[in-house]
């Protein structure tokens, strides 16, 4: 699911990688798409977490999955059929591009991976960058939507309420123990859940090895099912891909996340902590 600086330079002419720079800054949306008119990797083609990765605000929290049909319509502009080879870099954190990647897999695409680093490495290390937008021809993509990677609200509710699978809050911390909430209604968490902070996954812009993610996770069974979870179903993805390295199968995001669960006041809300069980 990772691949590393050096890999990728090595392979930058090798036409069937396709590259997306997915830098965002959620307090400043328009920040990404500038950063990359000033430099990027080279071939790469930018995916605005708004205009791209996500659909309409409504129903589904503040980042709803995009519709399949204009997903689709988006990777057939910038050139990727079903045997290309994706790799998604932000700046490091890598939860735009672990965004970009689930949906990837959403869609079935088996070849996705995330830059180690992100362009923070790339650039360190004194890698090419340019200014130059990639021109790709369009193709045509096959969807295969996987639609068990992905949790509904009942699915969460029912977790909730009995316990029938585990629930990872993704956020820092203080915004799962209701000390803090800088986006949604109301502070607090979905009631059960535990608290896995995603950037404990990464060293700084490195992600950790298998045996450390694992360690993370520690205690939960590798068969039990999972629900993972964040503010809007962004940086949920390096811990579920964490979940991945870490040897689980049965991982689900469930995309509309807190802000979708908080934005209806009938829904239980919780300040306390939990351990690895919910209790």
């Amino acid at each position: 699911m990772i691949v590393s600086t050096k890999w990728l330079y090595e392979r930058l002419d090798e036409k069937n990688i396709i590259i997306f720079d997915c830098r965002f800054n959620l307090a400043n949306p328009v920040e990404g798409a500038r950063l990359y008119e000033k430099s990027h990797i080279p071939n790469a083609a930018y995916a605005h977490l708004d205009h791209h990765l996500s659909g309409q605000k409504g129903k589904g929290g503040r980042h709803p999955l995009p519709d399949v049909q204009v997903w689709k319509a988006f990777l057939e502009s910038r050139g990727v059929s079903n045997d290309s080879i994706v790799v998604a870099y932000d700046d490091g954190v890598s939860m735009f591009a672990g965004r970009l990647w689930w949906l990837l897999k959403y869609a079935g695409h088996e070849n996705a991976f995330i830059l180690d680093g992100g362009f923070t490495e790339w650039t360190e290390k004194g890698y090419p960058v340019t200014t130059e937008r990639p021109i790709r021809q369009s193709t045509t993509y096959q969807m295969n939507i996987q639609n068990e990677m992905a949790a509904t609200i009942e699915d969460v509710k029912e977790a909730s309420e009995k316990g029938t699978s585990l629930l990872i809050d993704s956020r820092a911390p203080e915004r799962y123990l209701g000390e803090t909430e800088p986006l949604d209604r109301v502070p607090g968490h979905i009631p059960g859940a535990i608290n896995r902070f995603f950037a404990e996954g990464l060293d700084g812009t490195k992600w950790k090895a298998a045996a450390q993610q694992e360690a993370r996770f520690e205690n939960i069974q590798k068969d039990e099912p999972v629900i993972v979870y964040c503010g809007s179903g962004v940086s949920a993805t390096p811990n579920i891909i964490a979940l991945k390295m870490a040897g689980f199968q049965n991982v689900k995001l469930y995309p509309g996340s807190y802000s979708e669960w908080s934005s209806d006041e009938t829904r239980p809300i919780e300040t306390e902590g939990h351990d690895l069980h919910g209790n």
